[in-house]
């Protein structure tokens, strides 16, 4: 069993959400820079947290964060499940459990401004020297770049008061 050691940090909530990476038929990126925290003023793909009063499964978070906020209709079957992270005392509020999805459906066009934030294509090429998440650049862009077409088990220690540490759990190769 893996504890946080510190009272403090056991009491922390725990949220659970869904990130997905979309493509256009070019095979840009989609971002948006948020407008909201977490990660507000930062570049990040969509998504958000499951509706956990109703049950809603990562998946099923998946496919109505892409349609809410990308416009874009889909089916689990769009989705590939290709990581999950545990983060601990993410930004010395909560701690997460992302489920992170590959959508194979192309995006055909920039969605429009949402409250949320504004969107942008990138090149990957680009994403290094965007304005990003500390997490999502210490771990979740190199392991989609190297393992989005597998599965991988991450976890995280967020902890502001030393450097982050990112652990794999699982690696499976699929393809």
């Amino acid at each position: 069993m893996f504890r946080t050691g510190s009272p403090q940090m056991d009491s922390l909530p725990y949220k659970i959400s869904s990130l997905i990476y979309l493509r256009n038929p070019e095979g840009d990126l989609l971002l948006m820079k948020r407008n909201k925290s977490p990660n507000k003023g930062l570049w990040s793909p969509i998504g958000g947290k499951l509706e956990m009063g109703t049950g809603e499964s990562p998946h099923e978070a998946a496919v109505r964060e892409v349609g809410e906020e990308a416009g874009l209709t889909i089916t689990p079957a769009d989705l590939h499940l290709f990581a999950m992270i545990a983060e601990k005392n993410y930004e010395d509020r909560c701690h997460w459990l992302m489920f992170l999805f590959d959508c194979h459906k192309p995006l055909e066009a920039l969605p429009p401004p949402i409250s949320e934030g504004n969107f942008a294509f990138f090149k990957e090429s680009d994403i290094d020297g965007l304005d990003l998440p500390e997490t999502d650049r210490q771990s979740l862009w190199k392991i989609y770049f190297k393992s989005h077409k597998d599965f991988v088990a991450l976890r995280a220690d967020c902890r502001s008061d030393r450097p982050m540490i990112v652990e794999t759990d699982e690696i499976m190769r699929l393809g």
